[in-house]
């Protein structure tokens, strides 16, 4: 059985195996972290998600192929793109990302974390610079509202990932810079850079291009959440654009394809499959590719998380509803 499919079954079951939370219960597997600085009002919020301490293995310093020798990726599958100055477009698949759920790169001489949490859909790309050093990451193995927590090896610390920010340890309310990168269908990366770089398989035994979250996106309730859900009458699992502390929910673009509201343009184009539908992932269920840019045309920052997600850590934030 592997540790996905072991995985699978406790989301299945949602019996006792997944503790609740007790800094004390955790000081024997997180002997370098300072537990009694953090920003956690509620250690009830974390969970385990069920693998140990690095049992899903973030990635170091991936290989790289050119995209027009790729061919096992399927056309509607995500990738999570990263365009930097000064090298190739890459192109991170979401069929690694969901198995390994932080890529630790350096792309033209930038540190980055490309981030993927599939219980929340969130995918960010982080600079890794601080002014504490250059940190790498790892996935911890809990979940705080249904977000993956990652650490940093250098000081252990615990961050959310959602936020990009520290939320236990010595690094506790260190935030990391947010790269302007999206998420795109594989064959949309490829027309637009034929000559650009897409992460090679890992060298893992993992099932590659399948969905270990099947129906996931559909379901009526979030995997290990007990808070509040979307005001509004927003579906917890619709898919919305976060930029900064505004969400546009992904119905406003029934009917249209181009929304200007708040300084930036949102567009939405069809040919993205559902990392979190049927069972092989380019076979899920269309949910379109989105970019957001400025009034320059400079691409910019953005998530494209759950709503229960964006919610629960943007309480306060502006539904952008478009009424």
């Amino acid at each position: 059985m592997t540790l996905r499919t072991t995985l699978l079954a406790v989301m299945v079951a949602a019996t006792a195996t997944l503790a609740g939370a007790d800094p004390r219960s955790w000081s024997h597997e997180w002997p370098d972290t300072d537990f009694t600085k953090t920003s956690v009002t509620n250690w009830g919020e974390i969970l385990s998600g069920g693998p140990p301490k690095d049992g899903i293995p973030a990635l170091d310093g991936p290989g790289f192929i050119p995209a027009a020798r790729e061919t096992r990726i399927g056309a509607r599958e995500p990738v999570i793109t990263v365009e930097i100055k000064g090298t190739k477009p890459r192109a991170y698949p979401i069929r690694y990302l969901t198995w390994h759920e932080i890529v630790n790169d350096t792309v033209a001489g930038v540190p980055i974390a490309v981030t993927f949490c599939p219980l929340c859909n969130s995918g960010i790309t982080f600079d890794r610079r601080t002014r504490h050093g250059v940190l790498s990451f790892g996935v911890s193995g809990k979940l705080r509202n249904s977000d993956m927590v990652m650490y940093d090896r250098q000081t252990e610390s615990w961050w959310q990932q959602a936020l990009g920010e520290a939320i236990v340890g010595d690094l506790t309310g260190t935030t990391l810079k947010t790269l302007p990168t999206w998420m795109e269908s594989w064959a949309q990366f490829k027309a637009r850079n034929p000559d650009g770089l897409v992460m090679d398989q890992p060298a893992w035994s993992r099932s590659y291009g399948s969905n270990p979250y099947r129906n996931y996106d559909s379901s009526k309730r979030p995997f290990l959440y007990s808070g509040e859900m979307p005001p509004h009458g927003v579906p917890p699992l619709m898919r919305v654009v976060r930029v900064g502390d505004r969400a546009w929910p992904l119905s406003r673009f029934e009917g249209q394809r181009e929304i200007t509201e708040a300084g930036v343009t949102l567009t939405w184009s069809e040919g993205q499959a559902s990392a979190l539908d049927t069972g092989n992932i380019n076979q899920g269920r269309e949910v379109g590719n989105i970019r957001v840019r400025d009034g320059n045309g400079r691409d910019v920052a953005h998530d494209l998380m759950f709503a229960f997600a964006f919610h629960a850590f943007w309480p306060d934030g502006r539904w952008m509803l478009g009424r």
